[in-house]
């Protein structure tokens, strides 16, 4: 769990895990203002590590991922204590990558109506949807969505793209995804409700704007890259 200001979804998030199949729970606190670190603690989280400085959403991610491979966990998935995504698909992600079909799984928004319906600012339904095509064209995939912060990897995974040289920004989830297609993994992809509400993080339009340019860099890389154009630093061997 990637976690900033946290602590009204927290508990919320954390209760609807599926305790049977989850051995481990990670927190990691990119320095909060409020009280999330505390509250994970209190309510039961095993490993909850509190950054001293705001790392970023990259930044904290790198910190969860690091965690999870000290723990040796087969498979990790990452999901927002934000509530913005249900925990109860965390079965049905895991079983996918348990079962050998893929090393990866996203947890889309936009199979089915669910993203509108579950209140998806329109602007950011349509950037999506032009992100996403492009994307598809450059890369040679043909996913629903790259945007999604729900999402599971294998351990394989996690040993062999080199997370650590992505950004510390919200552009390392979309460098996430091109590297894992990049050392030639595939990637599953299921219906997901979402929820968009006050408590939930969200981006702003700037910020949207930034990432947005980051994504589109992002793929003209990999499409350069795979041609042996260039060779950037993220589609690199891990070290």
């Amino acid at each position: 769990m990637p976690a900033y200001n946290a602590e009204k979804t927290l508990k919320t998030t954390y209760e609807e895990l599926p305790f049977d199949i989850v051995d481990d729970v990670v927190l990691v606190d990119d320095k909060s203002s409020d009280h999330t670190s505390a509250l994970a603690r209190e309510i039961g989280i095993q490993h909850v590590i509190t950054h001293e400085q705001n790392l970023g959403y990259g930044g904290n991610q790198k910190s969860c991922y690091r965690k999870a491979l000290e723990l040796d966990a087969d498979i990790t998935i990452m999901v927002h204590p934000d509530y913005q995504y249900t925990p109860k698909l965390v079965p049905a992600m895991a079983d996918i990558i348990a079962s050998g079909l893929y090393d990866a799984v996203l947890a889309s928004r936009i199979l089915g109506k669910g993203a509108l319906r579950g209140g998806m600012p329109l602007y950011k339904y349509i950037a999506n949807r032009f992100l996403t095509l492009t994307q598809n064209i450059l890369i040679g995939q043909k996913l629903s969505e790259y945007h999604t912060g729900y999402r599971a990897f294998s351990k394989r995974i996690l040993q062999t793209i080199d997370f650590e040289s992505n950004s510390d920004d919200f552009v390392f989830d979309n460098q996430m995804i091109c590297q894992v297609f990049h050392a030639d993994f595939e990637i599953a992809e299921v219906t997901c409700p979402t929820k968009y509400f006050e408590e939930a993080s969200s981006i702003n339009f700037a910020r949207s704007t930034t990432y947005g340019l980051g994504v589109l860099k992002t793929s003209m890389q990999y499409w350069a890259s795979k041609r042996g154009l260039i060779k950037p630093r993220i589609f690199q061997a891990k070290k």
